[in-house]
């Protein structure tokens, strides 16, 4: 009980200790009911959150790839009306026509030079401009000659249509036609307008049209890429040089090609990616279309023109573009939302200076952003699935991943959302499941606590019923009236007590019995050191009085009756003395046939020890008196007396027998046997305390010839003790007849 008081920690304790088995039934049935209950519940609530995640997670799986497949969907169809709108217009009249004329004209500027004063302002453009621009972004402090175009042509239209061009960098496409005259600046009038009309309406961030022998004779947007020859100028190494040499080394009508993202310096090292496609008039190759691919219409695709949540993708989904050296090809959601958290995040993650210095500069995660996800290398692995990771930010993130399907870029595509924001129902279903559980289980303690009172009640009436039986308390034991296996037990308690009542009745009864012959036949303190279970009882007792009789004539009488009249009258006479023994305070020590012993101040001292003795003689003698005269008998009886030192204690094992020894006992006895029929004797000791009060007259130690009774025996002189001398009382009253004490 004291455990169910102490609560839970007092079973974790006993748990501790090994010492279950102290528990109280009452407790124990709390604890199995607890652990059942429990153990279901949790179990229950741990199965019910399992599914919720797996469900949930299939959920968000589901819809990372439904994200993913219809960003795919729509970066795929985006590409694909770039590379058809791209063919298609290298196949226009107008294009091919623009490529021929603005070819020639370029040519026809190889023989301008350009003056002092316009070379000045296009190096000036290159130093102030271009380099300081392009410096932020480089890779060491750029190179004048190694940017500033060298051959006429080129210095002639930079000079007039990007360093004298009035408007700011980044509109230098608002210039028509430079007011020089020439006919590259006609060709320029007429065909301008319309092609930047295609740029501004289609997405394009720049137009290129380009000779056969890689000379960018046109652009739409004026970077410092105008007029340089790809196979020999400054940006021969660039990615889009390269994909114009494929796209004439292929020498197909129908072919159209993607370059991937690459810093690119006339755009300040920014990520640019080209597509291209031949210009063909009739079966001559006269050119080579390009576009620069617009970096904020890839994001918008990418980002549903950062409407993530409109898109399904919450509060930290985002899908991302991947290419095959694992770096971003679209923008981060992150950086796009919050461009200083994200960077302290991937300082945090240890990040290189270096690296975020360079997407601060940027202003872009493309080409910068690392990736090194397992769902990335899986899907440039060509696998599609979705998978648990930690992503790019290191935070656990549900990712949905799957290579795209564009001809000329090995790109992947990640759907992916925060764990925690994914997570975010079940982990409020697992705190209602706690909260639930928590309270369930403090509902089932007190149903356990009010079930196991009652459980237990019927065992604590028993409990109880048997405490008090083991305490002597046989009545008043309540009854069960359950029906069940406890009202059985008590059925069974209650017959076991009422047997015990009967039982213990009975010991009780024979224990009265035997205390009852205990006393009758040892005296009461003898008895009662046996009922303590004294079996060696012996010890000297000092100065007592020792009385023995002899009844004189009861063996002729008993000649002349059958034996059930001798002991009847016998046990009379002897239970006449006896009370009268116990008036006077003396102790019957034994009967020896017709001889009665008895002792004062045996087991209570007396200072009259002797005059209780003698007292109590001579009430034998009148009660001996009376039974004649009642009885028609002519018994006689013989007293001594004396008084000294005894010996007493019990004789024998399996029948044991109080009796007294020393020369005390011999002298009585001697007395007795002397002493004159109907008459008491006293030894000198008892006669030198009592002459005061009684009558004596010194008498010899063998019975005077006349006096003695039939039947009886003189004690010879000789056998007397050495020196004794008797007395014998005279002049006492034992009464007549009628005053004589009423026999039993």
């Amino acid at each position: 009980m004291a455990l169910l008081k102490n609560g839970p920690l007092a079973w974790m304790r006993a748990f501790s200790r090994g010492s279950v088995d102290q528990l109280s039934i009452k407790s124990k049935l709390i604890l199995m009911l607890l652990l059942a209950s429990g153990f279901s519940t949790l179990f229950t609530a741990a199965l019910g959150y399992r599914s919720g995640q797996i469900n949930l997670t299939d959920r968000v799986f589901n819809q990372l790839t439904s994200v993913r497949a219809s960003k795919a969907y729509q970066i795929e169809a985006y590409f694909r009306n770039i590379q058809n709108h791209t063919q298609t217009l290298s196949e226009d009249l107008s294009i091919v026509a623009a490529t021929g004329e603005f070819d020639a004209a370029f040519k026809q500027l190889e023989k301008v030079k350009v003056t002092e004063a316009k070379a000045k302002i296009l190096e000036s453009y290159y130093q102030k401009e271009f380099l300081p621009r392009l410096d932020k972004f480089h890779t060491g402090t750029p190179n004048l000659p190694a940017y500033l175009p060298s051959d006429a042509a080129t210095r002639y239209l930079q000079a007039n249509y990007i360093a004298a061009n009035a408007n700011p960098i980044g509109k230098k496409q608002r210039l028509v036609a430079a007011t020089d005259g020439s006919a590259y600046s006609d060709v320029h009038r007429r065909y301008h307008p319309v092609f930047r009309n295609i740029v501004s309406r289609f997405g394009y961030y720049d137009m290129f049209l380009i000779n056969p022998q890689g000379q960018i004779v046109y652009t739409v947007f004026k970077e410092t890429d105008y007029g340089t020859n790809l196979e020999t100028g400054p940006y021969k190494d660039s990615n889009l040089a390269q994909l114009v040499r494929q796209v004439i080394a292929s020498k197909e009508k129908d072919f159209t090609q993607l370059a991937d993202f690459a810093a690119y310096a006339p755009s300040y090292g920014m990520p640019a990616s080209f597509i291209a496609a031949p210009i063909y008039n009739g079966s001559k190759l006269v050119g080579v279309l390009a576009f620069q691919m617009p970096v904020d219409e890839i994001n918008r695709v990418m980002t549903g023109n950062q409407q993530w949540r409109q898109d399904g993708l919450g509060k930290s989904g985002e899908t991302i573009l991947v290419g095959n050296d694992k770096l971003m090809r679209s923008a981060s959601r992150f950086f796009l939302e919050n461009p200083t958290a994200f960077l302290a995040q991937l300082k945090s993650r240890g990040m290189k200076d270096a690296a975020i210095q360079r997407l601060q500069q940027y202003g872009t995660t493309i080409l910068q952003q690392p990736v090194s996800t397992p769902a990335a290398t899986k899907a440039i692995a060509g696998g599609s699935g979705t998978l648990n990771v930690v992503d790019y930010r290191g935070i656990p993130v549900l990712s949905s991943y799957a290579p795209l399907q564009i001809q000329g870029l090995d790109w992947v595509i990640l759907s992916q959302m925060d764990l925690a924001e994914a997570y975010a129902p079940i982990y409020a279903f697992q705190r209602q499941i706690l909260i639930s559980v928590t309270l369930l289980i403090l509902l089932i303690t007190l149903l356990a606590m009010a079930l196991a009172h009652l459980f237990v009640k019927p065992v604590q009436q028993l409990i109880e019923s048997a405490r008090r039986v083991s305490s002597g308390e046989l009545t008043g034991i309540p009854e069960l009236k359950s029906r069940d296996e406890f009202g059985e037990l008590g059925q069974s308690f209650n017959a076991m007590v009422q047997s015990l009542q009967t039982q213990t009745a009975l010991v009780d009864q024979k224990n009265q019995e035997n205390e009852r012959l205990l006393f009758s036949v040892f005296p009461s303190a003898i008895a009662r050191r046996l009922q303590r279970g004294e079996s060696q009882i012996a010890e000297e007792v000092n100065n007592v009085a020792v009385l023995f009789a002899d009844l004189k004539g009861f063996s002729k009488l008993v000649s002349a009756l059958s034996a059930y009249e001798s002991l009847a009258i016998l046990n009379d006479l002897v239970a006449s003395f006896d009370d009268l023994a116990e008036k006077f305070g003396l102790e019957k020590v034994k009967t020896i046939g017709d001889s009665y012993l008895a002792v004062c101040g045996l087991s209570v001292p007396y200072l009259d020890h002797d005059k209780r003795a003698l007292d109590f003689a001579i009430e034998m003698l009148g009660i001996l008196r009376r039974f004649n005269i009642d009885r028609g008998f002519q018994l006689g009886i013989q007293i001594g007396i004396h008084s000294g030192d005894i010996v007493a204690g019990i004789v024998g094992k399996s029948r044991v027998v109080y009796d007294i020894w020393g020369e005390t006992v011999k002298q009585a006895h001697a007395l007795s046997q002397a002493c004159p029929c109907g008459a008491v004797m006293v030894s000198d000791v008892v006669h030198h305390r009592l002459e005061d009060l009684y009558q004596f007259e010194p008498t010899s130690m063998a019975p005077p010839a006349n006096q003695a009774t039939p039947g009886s025996k003189a004690t010879p002189a000789s056998q007397a003790p050495p020196g004794s001398k008797a007395w014998r009382l005279t002049g006492a009253k034992v009464g007549a007849a009628s005053e004589l004490p009423a026999l039993r």
